[in-house]
Order: C-alpha cells, then structure tokens, then sequence
C-alpha cells in the first residue's frame, strides 16, 4: 500500500451535529416564535416568498440549518459565500451572474453565513443586486445586526430572532441522537435520563456544543459486550468547563455592563455582584468595569455620598496594582458599596443642562468683573473690575455675577435629599437666600 493509499483510503465522518443537521422543517426543532404553524417565517418558507433577511441569534439556534432547508425548498439557485474568504471581486462576479439568471426570470438566493465579518466594501458590493431584486440575500450572525451591517443594507431585508434553545429542546435533540441511525441508532448506549438533562443544561441553548458533548460522553464511557454505559462521572469530566456566553466587543458586552450598572442603580447588591461575577469570569477587563464604577459612583450616587467615589477610585487603583484575579474582591466591595448607598443623578443632570446652554451660548462672552486681568491694558479696559475676593468677607461669599448676561438666573445643580446631600441642599438654599435677598 502507497503513503497516498494509506493516508486517504478511511473517510473521515463528519461531525455529528452535520450528521443531524434536519433537512426539512418538520425535523427542525425550536423557534416556534417563527416557524410555529402559521407563523411568518414557515408561510414565507413554504410558499416559496423569501426576501432578503438575516437570521440573528446565538450559537447553535439552528441558523445555516434554517438556509438549507430553504435551499431545499425553493425553486430559486441557491449560492453560499464565506464571509472569511470571499472578497469584492469574488462577490461582484457571482452578483453579475445572478442579474443575469433575473433576466432569464430565475431567483437567486445567496447564503452568507457570519455576515457580521464582511467589512463595509463587501457589504456595499451586495447592496445594489439586493436593491435592484437580482438576488435574495440570507444573513446569519451571532452578533447585533444594528451595530455589525450597513444601515442601508440592513433596512432592505427582514430581521428574525432566534431564541437560544431550551432545555427541552435540546434534550428532545439528545433523544433523537440516541435513536437515529445517522448518529447513534443501532448502538447499545445506557444513559439515565438526568444525565441528558444535564447535558441539555450545560449547553446553554447551544445544539451543536450539546450534540458534542453527548458524543464525547459516549466515546468515553464504559464499554462491555457491545454495550456502552455512560456514567454522571463522565459527564462531569466532559462538561468541566462551561464557556461563557461572552464577546468583549459585542452585544453581550454591552448587555452585561448594562445589566451590572442598573442593579446598582436599584439598590440590589445580590444581582450586581452576579453580573460583576459574570463578566469577569467570563474574561472581562477588571479595568473596564472598575472605570465604570468610578462612573456610576458620580452618575448615580454624587453627593448624597461623597465616600462613593473614593471608594470606586480606590477600586480602580486596586486592580490596577494587583490585578486579575486578586481584584475581584475590590471591585465586590465597590460595587456592593454603590449598591446601598443612597443616589442621586443630580451630578449628570446638572452638567448634561450645562452642556445644552453651554453649546447654544458658545460666544457669550466671560462677564467682566471674573476675568483675569494680569496686565495694565487689561485692567485699563475694565477685566476685572468690580470683582469681590470671596475669602476677604464675613460671609466668605459676595453678591457678584458670574453667569453670562443670557444665563443669569439658572439652575443647573438641583440636590436631592437622598443621604448627605440634603445637607448640600440646605446650604445651597441658604446661599441662594443671602444672594438674592
């Protein structure tokens, strides 16, 4: 036998998930919210009416399978495009064939799977064919449409969600693999129920990481006269590591931070130390969230207790100097401090008003009497004149202005009573009273 016999005469099997892989709608499992009976999505399927649309949802949801079995059903050609692989050539050469097919009256339909790698040159090589009905685009991404595709090219087709899958469906997909001759059927396999469940949990709505994990289980459990037995010790060593759903530059990036800075907000320690747990388990930067603590110490807690920010500032040097995973204490204290302390947004409030009058008010010029006037000429042409040096008065304070002539009289900062700011919002009303007796 030749090297070349040798190394090619076995064929590799394909994985078992691709072994599974449902060819038509009645084997798919999950999305009801779609495909449930008469639901949009299987009325377009099944009367052969596709459009443009992306499929977005996690790993796993059963998105390339979905283009298949449109493939499968459709009377239309039916490309596929690597997002990796394919550049701007590639695609504008496939796109004149299909303006051509559209002239012979044939539909084409172009799969895209992980549309969201495709930079903007590539998107916009797509966007005049979909425009112009030469073909029917098919997106799926894992990531947020609204942030991975050109708006113009997303407002031309339909956006469908899909679900992570639940338990029971990924446990219904664990039972079928065990009976299916394209995967396990014919085989002696003894696994307990709760141990599928298990799987099935593990999974976290993923079906290929679930169909993965059974197979590995089975290779690894216990054979004896043509009989295997998969036991929970088995599983526990297969699913010793669950992997976070996470992406530091993604949607869930954003959710995550979202959900720990609102629990904060509402005063619940217990959800926030989760997510805190969450994101940094799941390999976030203790800096990033140690810098939005320190904000949200400001945003949400100001002066109704000044400690907040000298403690999330405190954090933030923490987890500078010793780092991951040692700094995951101080960022529990910060964030479980920010959790209970009282709050007030006055801070924001009054800058985000600020920041209105001050670009509507960008020219008005600093009132006289508060400008500098470090040479003869400037003091000549009046800078500084009638200005009160505040330390040299009984009160510590004077009746000066200091706003620009368009701005006398507003109010920016407006303390809440919330925790030691109602001692600031007392003083503030004193100062105001003797100001403007």
């Amino acid at each position: 036998m030749d090297l070349e016999t040798s190394l090619f005469a076995g064929e590799v099997p394909a994985p078992i998930a691709e072994r599974l892989r449902p060819q038509t709608l009645a084997e798919y499992v999950g999305q009801e919210h779609l495909l449930g009976k008469g639901k949009i999505l299987r009325r377009l399927i099944e009367s052969d009416q596709i459009s443009s649309m992306i499929f977005w949802g996690p790993p796993g949801t059963g998105k390339t399978t979905l283009a298949r079995i449109i493939a499968g059903r459709t009377k239309a050609s039916f490309l596929t495009f690597s997002a990796v692989t394919s550049g701007v050539k590639e695609i504008r050469s496939v796109m004149q064939q299909a303006e051509k097919n559209r002239s012979y009256g044939e539909r084409t339909i172009v799969f895209v799977d992980e549309i969201h790698r495709f930079n903007k040159a590539q998107q916009d090589a797509f966007l005049p064919f979909v425009e112009h009905g030469s073909i029917i685009l098919i997106g799926a991404t894992t990531e947020n449409p609204s942030f991975e595709l050109n708006s113009a090219l997303l407002s031309r087709c339909k956006v469908f969600v899909l679900h992570a899958l639940t338990e029971g469906d990924l446990t219904h997909l664990l039972e079928n693999a065990l009976k299916n001759p394209r995967a396990f059927g014919g085989q002696d396999i003894a696994i307990e129920p709760d141990l599928l469940a298990r799987i099935a949990n593990f999974a976290n709505g993923d079906a290929r990481m679930a169909l993965g994990v059974l197979e590995m289980a089975i290779l690894n459990g216990d054979t004896a006269d043509g009989k295997t037995t998969v036991t929970a010790e088995t599983i526990e060593q297969c699913t010793s590591k669950k992997s976070l759903l996470y992406d530091k530059k993604g949607e869930e990036h954003y959710n995550l931070i979202s959900a720990l800075h609102k629990s904060m907000r509402n005063s619940d320690p217990d959800a926030a130390v989760y997510w805190l747990a969450r994101m940094l388990e799941a390999g976030e930067d203790p800096m990033y969230i140690a810098r939005r603590v320190t904000r949200f110490a400001s945003e949400d807690v100001g002066l109704a207790d000044p400690r907040a920010l000298e403690i999330a500032v405190a954090a933030f040097q923490a987890c500078h100097l010793i780092g991951y995973p040692e700094c995951n204490v101080h960022l529990t204290e910060a964030v479980v401090y920010l959790s209970l302390a009282p709050k007030s947004n006055a801070m924001e409030v009054a800058y985000n008003e600020a920041k209105t009058d001050a670009l509507r008010e960008l020219s008005e010029p600093v009132p006289m009497n508060i400008r500098n006037a470090p040479t003869r000429l400037m003091k000549e042409v009046g800078y500084g004149k009638g200005y009160i040096y505040a330390h040299n008065t009984k009160e510590k304070m004077a009746r000066m202005q200091c706003l620009p002539d368009s701005l006398v009289g507003r109010s920016y900062y407006r303390p809440t009573e919330e925790g030691v700011e109602g001692r600031f919002k007392d003083r503030l009303a004193a100062i105001k009273a003797w100001k403007n007796p």
